[in-house]
């Protein structure tokens, strides 16, 4: 881009279920400190970069979606991160399912700059039945011992990244090699999750890669978007297939995966936890062997330890989600039926908003400026036409007024108003 300021851009791919909910929340909440650093986040929030990762990856726009299209979106992102100066970040877990074409295109609109690819994972035997948990919050129906039995079957495949969801984001080594094609191996990070340790141990093996003191930055106390219990996952999964086709997807992501499963049944007790089969646990020591013996022979830059990948036996006694008693799946369902009553109580009859303290005129200018340039109804209008390039440096450009680092730190984006 025409006067962009040469930077570096770390490009963070996933994979999903590897604490990358957790580093992002770190960034989006500490962003003023990050720019103090010398390191912005392009965009005015993570749906701005997972708008980015579906139009690079050209996700299909549901019929009926009340979100504004995405075309475009990747190339705005861009040029933001290409004039925010210093280093800018981009980060979304779906960018490791692009395939090669797709992983070309996102690394050549960003070669004006230093580009680095982080990917961050975990070991097989506990991402399994994370990634099962996952597909039951958006709107699974299969069971777990088939679902596992389906990815075993797909994985000594050549295609497996076609065949299967779990390998389109979890082939680590296709994944590495699809992103390092022109960039050097040292610029490739591969952050292991941590097994055990204190939460912001993941941040800070994410923040030495971004080279930030991390004193400053105040990490979430506790581990966001976590796992469900059995009968929580089991009780959701069953939901599921009692739902009518009626529903569309987007609704469903909007209330049952946002509300339900996210902040009502996650909430729950969530002992005991998921496991593999005793029958699957060779499978799975054999997999992450091979994965950390590659990683360790490659020339990417390891942060971590690779020991962590290993996939340890499980311990305890094995219980499998559909052979729960029913009792326990009627306790989740009676709690999930009472929050979703609460919630719909809520929506119905909102609580009256308490008065605001008066801002300084300086204040109301800066909110008028952000309502002009980046209000609900401006940012809907430029994004249905971001098909158009001048559109899109139109955006970048507004982006740039808004939030300048220097102006940033002392005046951030007024609250509330980076949804949608």
């Amino acid at each position: 881009m025409p006067g962009a300021v040469q930077s570096r851009v770390y490009l963070h791919i996933g994979e999903p279920k590897t604490g990358t909910t957790f580093v992002q929340q770190a960034m989006w909440s500490n962003r003023a400190r990050l720019a103090a650093q010398g390191v912005m986040l392009p965009g005015y929030s993570h749906r701005d970069h997972s708008r980015a990762s579906r139009d690079l990856r050209e996700a299909q726009r549901l019929a009926g979606d009340p979100v504004a299209s995405w075309a475009g979106e990747w190339d705005v992102l861009t040029g933001q991160a290409l004039r925010a100066g210093g280093a800018a970040v981009i980060s979304d877990e779906v960018l490791a399912a692009c395939n090669p074409p797709q992983a070309d295109r996102g690394i050549r609109s960003l070669l004006p700059a230093e580009v680095h690819v982080v990917l961050t994972a975990r070991d097989i035997a506990s991402l399994l039945p994370a990634e099962w948990q996952e597909t039951v919050k958006c709107r699974g129906t299969v069971p777990w011992e088939q679902w596992l039995a389906d990815v075993i079957g797909s994985a000594s495949g050549a295609d497996r990244r076609r065949r299967s969801w779990f390998w389109t984001v979890h082939d680590t080594l296709a994944i590495l090699q699809m992103w390092s094609q022109r960039i050097p191996p040292d610029h490739i990070h591969v952050i292991t999750m941590p097994r055990q340790g204190p939460v912001e141990a993941l941040w800070l093996r994410f923040a030495s890669v971004l080279g930030i003191d991390s004193s400053s930055i105040d990490v979430p106390s506790t581990r966001v978007n976590c796992s469900l219990g059995l009968a929580e996952a089991e009780f959701l999964r069953r939901m599921n297939g009692a739902l009518t086709d009626g529903m569309p997807d987007w609704f469903y992501t909007q209330n049952i995966k946002r509300i339900l499963a996210h902040r009502v049944l996650s909430a729950r007790p969530s002992e005991p936890r998921l496991a593999l089969p005793p029958a699957e646990q060779a499978w799975a020591a054999e997999q992450s062997d091979v994965l950390v013996e590659a990683l360790r022979d490659s020339k990417y830059h390891i942060v971590g330890d690779l020991r962590d990948l290993l996939s340890l036996p499980a311990s305890g006694h094995y219980v499998a989600p559909a052979r729960l008693p029913a009792d326990q799946l009627l306790n989740a369902a009676v709690h999930a039926t009472a929050a979703l009553a609460d919630h719909q109580y809520r929506e119905s009859h909102p609580a009256r908003r308490q008065s605001q303290r008066r801002r300084s005129p300086r204040q109301k200018a800066s909110q008028l400026e952000w309502a002009v340039l980046n209000g609900r109804w401006t940012r809907r209008l430029l994004r249905n036409v971001s098909h158009l390039a001048s559109v899109r440096r139109l955006r970048v450009l507004i982006w740039c007024v808004l939030m300048h680092p220097a102006r940033h730190r002392t005046n951030p984006a007024p609250a509330g108003d980076l949804d949608a």
